[in-house]
C-alpha cells in the first residue's frame, strides 16, 4: 500500500492510500466519520487499483466536520488527483450510501457503484427499531472515529434523504448500481432490495452466512465478493 496527500478544494490535505494495478476503483468506509479500516492490500479488489480516502477530519485527513457536499468535493479531488477519466466507487456501510450520493451527482464519473452492507437511503423507525434490539449480538470491533463528523455527516444525510426529488434522481440514473447484502447483518435489508428495484440498472444479491462487518469476519468472502461485482461486464 503506497500512501499521497490530496489537497482538497479548500486546501486541507486528505491522506489517500493506493494499492495494485488495473482499472481504477475508489473505496469509501463505513462510519460516518470512521478512519478507513479497509485500506488494506489484503482487502483489495482484485485485477484493481484502488484508491483509499479517509474522510475529511478523520485519521491522517485534515479538516473537520462537514457535508455531504464537501464529502463528494474530496472524492472529485482524489479522482483528479488519480488522473482516472472515471472509476468503480466501491463503498461499505456508510461507504455504499455516499457511493450513491456520489453516483447521482457525477455519473458521468462514476463506471458502476457497488454497495455492501449499507443502511440505504431511509431513516424509518422500523428499521431502526430491528437494529437496536439487535446491536447486543452483534461483535464490537475497535474502529477509531471523529463524533464531530459523524454527527455533521449524519444531519447532512438526512437533509439529502428529505429532498423531494432524489427519487426521481434514482430513477433517472443510468449508472449501473450492485446492492449487497450480508446474511446475518442485523440491519434489515429491504432498503438496498429497493434500492436496486428503483434504479434502472440497478441488482441486488445477498451473501449466505455473513454478517455486516464480513471484511473483518470473512475477508476471503469480502475479496470474492467485491472483485467480482466491481469487475462485472454491466459496468461501462
Amino acid at each position: 500500500m503506497r500512501s499521497m496527500r490530496v489537497p482538497g478544494d479548500d486546501g486541507a490535505l486528505l491522506h489517500v492510500g493506493v494499492t495494485g494495478r488495473g482499472p481504477d476503483v475508489v473505496v469509501l468506509s463505513g462510519g460516518p466519520g470512521c478512519v478507513h479500516y479497509l485500506e488494506d492490500d489484503a482487502l483489495a479488489p482484485r485485477g484493481m487499483r484502488a484508491w483509499y480516502p479517509e474522510p475529511r477530519g478523520v485519521g491522517r485527513s485534515e479538516g473537520g466536520p462537514h457535508d455531504l457536499a464537501q464529502a463528494v468535493a474530496d472524492i472529485e479531488a482524489v479522482r483528479r488527483a488519480a488522473g482516472a477519466e472515471s472509476w468503480v466507487v466501491l463503498g461499505h456501510s456508510w461507504g455504499s450510501d455516499l457511493a450513491v450520493r456520489y453516483a447521482l451527482d457525477h455519473p458521468e464519473r462514476v463506471r458502476g457503484v457497488v454497495g455492501v452492507a449499507g443502511r440505504g437511503l431511509q431513516k424509518d423507525r422500523t428499521w431502526s427499531q430491528v437494529y437496536e434490539s439487535l446491536r447486543h449480538v452483534e461483535d464490537d470491533i475497535e474502529i477509531d472515529w471523529e463524533p464531530g463528523v459523524h454527527a455533521a455527516l449524519g444531519a447532512s444525510f438526512v437533509e439529502w434523504i428529505h429532498e423531494p426529488d432524489l427519487l426521481r434522481r434514482l430513477a433517472d440514473s443510468d449508472v449501473a448500481m450492485t446492492f449487497i447484502a450480508a446474511q446475518h447483518d442485523i440491519r434489515p435489508s429491504w432498503p438496498l432490495r429497493q434500492l436496486a428495484a428503483l434504479v434502472p440498472r440497478g441488482k441486488f444479491e445477498e451473501l449466505p452466512g455473513v454478517a455486516h462487518n464480513l471484511w473483518s469476519t470473512d475477508p476471503g468472502v469480502w475479496v470474492d465478493a467485491v472483485t467480482r461485482a466491481c469487475r462485472a461486464e454491466g459496468f461501462r
